[in-house]
Order: C-alpha cells, then structure tokens, then sequence
C-alpha cells in the first residue's frame, strides 16, 4: 500500500492504476466482438489469413465473456490479449497451439510443458532495476522543471532541450516497470508463449507489451509506435487502420487519443503525432537508401537517425506527461515549436514516394525492419 501510495503521486501512474482497466475492458471488449462479428458475418473466404485465425465462430456464454475481459493477470495495467489465444489458454491447448510439437505417451499426444521460471525471473529483475530508477533518477528530473519560467528565459534552447531528452527518459521506466510486471504475471500463469526463438528456445513474449531495448535503441518514429504499449497498437491497426479505407494514419492517431481520455495533453500528443510519422516515413523512403553503400556511412546514419528520433519522442510525449493545455502551450512556445514546423515544411517539400523507386527497392530487404 506505501509503494501505491507513492506511485498515485505522479499523474502517469495515477492514470495507469485508476483509468487504464477500463481502457483495457472496452479493448478487451472490441477484441472480442470485432472477431465475432467477422467470424458469423462474412464468408471465409473474405477474410484475411489472421482474420481467419482470430475469428469467433460461436457466441461466447457470459462467463466465457467475463473471463476474458476481467480476467485477474490483466484487469489492472494489461495487456490485452487475443480472444482465441485466452481461450486455448484456459482450455488447455496453448502450448499445443504455439509449439506445434506433441510427445507420444501410451498413444497418446502429450505436450511438455516448458517452465516459465526464467522468462519470469528475468522480468522481475527489469521490474525491480525501474524501481530503483523511479525512485532515485526520475525524481531528479522532474517533467515540470521544463515549464518553470526562471528555466526557460535563463537557460539556452539546447540545454531545454537536453533537460527534456533527460527527463523525458527518466520518466520512461515507470511505464516499463507496470507492462513488465503484467507480463511477468502472465507467465507465471503459464500464458504467453508465441513459439520458439531463433536459438531454439520457448519464446514467452505472446502478451509483452514493451521491447526496452528497442525502444531506447530506435532510430525511427514507426520503430518506437511499434515497441510501445504494444497490445493496444496491435489493436489499433485492426479496427481502425486495417479497415479504413483512406487517411489511415491521422485517424489511427485520433482513435488512440480517444481511447487513452479526456486529458488535452492525450490530443496535443497524438495529433502531433500525424504530421510526425507523415514527415518521418517520407524522410526515410526519399533519403534512407543513400547511406546504404557502406558500413560507416550506414552507422553515421543511424547515429543521427537516433538522435533526430529520440529528440522528436521527446517533443511529442511530452504533453501526454503534462496532460494540461496551459503548460503544454508554455513548453511548446519554449521549443519554438520546432518540430511542429519541420514537419509540416518536410510533408510539403518532399514526396510522398522515393524518387528513386528502383533503388529503394533493391536495397529494402538489405537492412532493419522497414517502413
């Protein structure tokens, strides 16, 4: 109860604990009904192949619904998860389904069932090492500090924007520390493996809803989106994205903002957020294939691509952790509103498509992830 306590005096935590399990119910909810309206509406032959995977054939019983969307490993912070991936789980055949290997025994199909131990001795250990960091670096770094007016009119643009890179990363772990921990929980119930890693190993990140490392490593905005608060965008992508048939990407962004409150700084950040990830995948597909030649050309690339994204990040998130319009507006009057205006420029200036299609695509499949 201390550590609640102390947790509820910072607003971002505050919203995880007392706002996020209604999000989660009303996600849970869509994904439950979006796979059974396509399961008993349209032909299977309309769907795609992971349409076909999701879909629900039968109407679930009331218990079955509850079980779901109030399930104890999630009803908190998350994440939510698949309907028929839970269903497998509670009925036994979740191992089976994502490791596609049975044993026989006395002729019959018995599946090993791998121990969840060290996934979730490892994710305790991150658990524990964003505590220590809560506790001792975030309150150091106060988000606030970016308003106080002594700050801004004393301090030069790149020392305020070095102070918000500083503590806009060490307001992070209170948000890794809360997904890890539900994922932890998860497996410790035995739910969360999605298959076998390239080593050969039980992979259990079926539920994780964060990938640290990709995050703080990122050298794009899409990267990030992708690695963060991973379970909703994986939601988001298919009731509004995938579905839609125009300006998927501003209203993807709009949905998120509806679906996290009623908060200004949700909409200051999500609404910045269009214009971010228009200018950031025109930037990639224009310039991207020319620092692929070489080695050293490629890591002063991905240097700079880093910075550039950790920066814009920064900018962008910072009125979801202020949530209010007043300090919002007094922030973004400090940054000069620099990359609202870059961006805007750059989805103006460049084209949509590569100049040089031929290249892209020849060096596309060379490197990372793409767009």
């Amino acid at each position: 109860m201390i550590l609640v306590n102390r947790l509820n005096h910072y607003p971002a935590l505050d919203y995880c604990i007392t706002h996020y399990p209604a999000l989660l119910w009303y996600t849970g909810y869509c994904q439950e009904s979006n796979p059974k309206q396509q399961g008993k509406c349209r032909k299977p032959e309309e769907l795609t192949a992971e349409q076909r995977r999701l879909a629900v054939v039968t109407r679930p019983s009331l218990l079955e619904y509850l079980s779901y969307t109030l399930n104890f490993m999630s009803v908190l912070v998350g994440p939510c998860s698949d309907y028929s991936d839970y269903t497998k789980f509670i009925e036994g055949h979740h191992v089976h389904s994502k490791l596609k290997h049975n044993v026989q025994h006395n002729g019959y199909d018995v599946q090993a069932e791998p121990s969840p131990v060290r996934a979730v001795c490892e994710k305790l250990m991150v658990c524990v090492g964003c505590l220590f960091w809560f506790f001792t670096i975030t309150r150091r770094f106060p988000i606030g500090y970016n308003m106080d007016p002594r700050f801004i009119s004393h301090a030069s643009f790149l020392s305020r924007l070095a102070y918000a890179f500083v503590s806009i990363q060490a307001a992070r772990p209170k948000f890794y520390f809360a997904w890890t921990l539900a994922d932890a929980v998860h497996n410790a119930a035995g739910y969360g493996i999605s298959g076998l890693d390239q080593n050969g190993r039980v992979s259990w990140d079926l539920v994780s809803n964060i990938h640290i490392w990709k995050i703080e490593a990122t050298t794009s905005f899409k990267s990030f989106i992708d690695n963060w608060n991973i379970q909703t965008g994986v939601w988001l992508k298919r009731v509004c994205y995938d579905r839609v048939p125009y300006f998927r990407t501003p209203l993807t962004f709009v949905l998120s903002a509806l679906w996290h409150g009623v908060y200004p700084g949700y909409y200051f950040t999500f609404l910045t957020g269009i214009p971010v990830t228009l200018t950031a995948r025109a930037v990639r597909r224009n310039f991207r294939h020319y620092f692929l030649h070489s080695r050293s050309i490629k890591l002063a690339y991905d240097v700079i691509t880093w910075a550039a994204t950790q920066l814009t990040i920064c900018y962008t998130v910072m009125p979801f952790l202020l949530l209010a319009v007043e300090p919002t507006i007094i922030y973004y009057r400090s940054m000069y509103f620099h990359v609202h205006i870059i961006s805007i420029l750059a989805m103006l200036v460049l084209p949509s498509r590569p100049r040089r299609p031929d290249l892209h695509a020849q060096h596309s499949n060379n490197n990372v992830k793409g767009e």
